[in-house]
């Protein structure tokens, strides 16, 4: 079993933001499924970086407003 990201995110936080956006929407919007959104938001899997990039475009905000990677 792949062990846990360090890297948390807000994407649900912000898909409510968008009008309660689906998984499945996001998904869409991002180019991948909706279970790799679902583990991107639980924490157990890390997006590769152009899929980070695609999230936080989807939102209009950077990175640092969708991920975040603790220091130290």
């Amino acid at each position: 079993m792949p062990k846990p990201t360090l890297v948390t995110n807000r994407i649900r936080a912000l898909r409510f933001g968008a009008d309660e956006m689906s998984q499945g929407e996001l998904a869409d919007r991002v180019g991948v499924t909706r279970q790799t959104v679902n583990a991107i938001e639980q924490g157990k899997y890390s997006p590769s970086l152009e899929v980070a990039f695609r999230i936080a475009r989807v939102f209009r905000v950077g990175l640092d407003d969708v991920f975040e990677y603790p220091e130290g």
